[in-house]
């Protein structure tokens, strides 16, 4: 039997809001990252994954979250279930993706490559059935609806379970652990002026004498109007 819960990244959501645990009890208990469980508290990761209660699954007690929260150094210990699930084996090869949803698997590759830098090709193709030719456009922007995307969770668009996303994660993580440090240490920054005026077209040089020839006619009008005026 595995020592990390069914659904380790929807538990940690569930254990952040529903209690006062640690961040490392937390990841300790969930076998994720620290930062990974911090991004969550701060709302930054797992967005659209909904809290998996361990107690009601009967992995936790709530006698267990009571002595963990009351000793920061205690660390979580899964319940013992009653039920043997088999284990789960990875699949081989792409993942069939149904006809009906075949048009979200872009939004959805955006979604993995932004939040998930650290899966390979590989990993993101069982995940939602694509090719590597799809994910090399979306990740270089030359992607035919680039422009048109918009990411999007691939559970939350049921290309595939959160058990499989959260074993893939784990398995990158596992592989490349610096990778979760530096997606959360790099800093967001602004464009440079170089780059953001390069395409500008340049400014026109002001023409004075057009300027003063519109000046001098707007005087004539005004002067004709008090004539007329006068009359």
């Amino acid at each position: 039997m595995s020592n990390a819960p069914l659904m380790p990244k929807a538990t940690a959501v569930w254990l952040v809001e529903n209690t006062s645990l640690s961040f490392s009890q937390i990841a300790d208990f969930c076998k994720l990252h620290e930062l990974e469980v911090k991004a969550v508290a701060d709302g930054e990761a797992a967005q659209g994954i909904k809290g998996q209660d361990p107690i009601t699954s009967g992995q936790l007690t709530r006698e267990e979250i009571e002595r963990a929260q009351k000793n920061p150094n205690h660390q979580l210990q899964l319940a013992v279930s009653k039920v043997r699930l088999p284990p789960v084996k990875p699949r081989k090869g792409p993942r069939y993706t149904p006809v009906s949803r075949r048009q979200d698997r872009p939004n959805a590759i955006l979604w993995l490559v932004r939040n998930h830098p650290e899966l390979k090709d590989s990993q993101i193709m069982r995940l939602v059935g694509t090719t590597k030719t799809t994910i090399a456009a979306i990740r270089d922007r030359t992607h035919w609806n680039a422009q048109n995307l918009t990411p999007a969770d691939p559970v939350t668009l049921g290309l595939c379970s959160q058990i499989d996303l959260d074993f893939e994660v784990a398995k990158a993580a596992k592989a490349n652990p610096d990778a979760v440090l530096r997606k959360e240490e790099e800093p967001e920054t602004l464009l440079s002026a170089d780059v953001t005026t390069a395409e500008d077209a340049p400014e026109r040089e002001l023409d004075v004498e057009s300027v003063f020839a519109k000046l001098k006619q707007l005087k004539r009008d005004d002067a004709d109007e008090d004539d007329d005026d006068r009359r």
